[in-house]
Parts: structure tokens; sequence; C-alpha cells
């Protein structure tokens, strides 16, 4: 039986009620929306301590001597265009086209493994430089913001990879129609937040 709008008479608005084998969509999305507002609770904390923090070199290195603009600029192209491809995935998801679906995931995966590799290179170089977290408390806020960025990204690789098995397995069905938007609010989020890293931190930083 399909789910069949009620109105609820104190108050008279429309009550969906789904009388199949899976939770309703919109608490779940509910439910997501809110664990996506905790963790910009968390990046905002971050960025506040990155704000107080982020002028305090202890003599060392500040941002205009360590950031490479350029590399940066190409890794935020990435998660950019990994955003743009997702939106293909769920335009594929809308017309049914798993295969479709199952590309247009890959190549995102492929950009969001791409991205997660040139800041672990990045990293790499400025602990090779000596720019390490325990240098100052600058490279401590840069390293705690930017690698819970990283962190995140990396988990939505591994959840993205997962989603793409169980598409593979068993097909746009509603549950995973309903997985694929959760993940792509999580995605645009991450997208959203880099957006506020490159300027608040790179931009700002070499000035």
């Amino acid at each position: 039986m399909s789910s069949i709008p009620l109105t609820s008479p104190a108050t008279a608005l429309p009550v969906f009620y789904d009388s199949g084998d899976h939770h309703p969509q919109n608490g779940t999305l509910l439910g997501f929306w809110l664990y996506l507002m905790s963790d910009l609770l968390i990046f905002a904390v971050l960025f506040a301590v990155f704000a107080v923090l982020g002028r305090n070199y202890a003599a060392g290195p500040s941002g205009a001597d360590l950031f490479d603009l350029e590399l940066v600029a190409v890794n935020t192209a990435l998660l950019l265009l990994s955003s743009i491809t997702y939106g293909f995935a769920m335009i594929a998801m809308l017309r049914g086209r798993k295969s479709g679906v199952l590309g247009w995931l890959a190549v995102t995966g492929l950009l969001g493994l791409g991205f997660l590799g040139i800041e672990i290179y990045e990293f790499a170089h400025l602990i090779h430089e000596g720019a390490t977290p325990q240098r100052s408390a600058f490279l401590s806020s840069f390293f705690t913001l930017v690698g819970t960025h990283g962190l995140h990204v990396a988990f939505g690789c591994i959840w993205l990879v997962t989603l793409m098995v169980q598409v593979s397995r068993h097909g746009l069905i509603h549950a995973n129609k309903r997985r694929l938007v959760c993940l792509s609010m999580f995605w645009h989020f991450l997208d959203v937040v880099w957006i506020a890293v490159f300027t608040f931190v790179y931009l700002m930083g070499v000035l």
C-alpha cells in the first residue's frame, strides 16, 4: 500500500505515513540534517580556534611562507568538480539509470581520492620542511582544521564505495535512493566547508 497523506485534526497540516517495510524517508533526512548541523558546529569551533591562533607563529613560518596557492587551487577544483559529478549521479538516479549512477559515483570517488592525495602530499611536505603541528599555535590549528576536513572526505569516499556496492547488488531501491540523497548532502556540505577553508585559511593566510 502506498503512502497516503492524512490530515492531523489538531494541526490541520498534512502528515505522511509509510506502510512499507522501510523507515519514512522524511525522518531519515531530518535526522541527517541534524547530524550535519552538529558537524557544522564542530567546524565552526575549529574556525574560531584558527581565527584566534592563526597569527601566532612563535617566530616560525607563516602561511605566506608555506602555502602553495597553485597546488591548493588545483585541489579546490578537484573537490568542486566532484560535487558536479555527484550531481550527475543524482540526475541518473532520478532517471532510473543504474549504470549512470555507478559511473558518476566512480568519477566522484576518484576526484575525492585525488583531493586526499594532494592534501597528504601537502602535509608531508610541510612536515619535511619542519612545519609540524608542534612548531606553533598557527600550525597546530591549521593541521587540526584542514586535517578534520580531510578525514571527512576520506569517510565520504569510504561511504561512496560502500554505496556503490549496495547499488550494484540491489539496484536503485528506495533505501539506496535515500542513502544517495544523504551522501549528496554530506558531499556538498564538505564542498562548502572547503570553500571557507580555502578563503579563510589559505587566501587570507598569504596576505
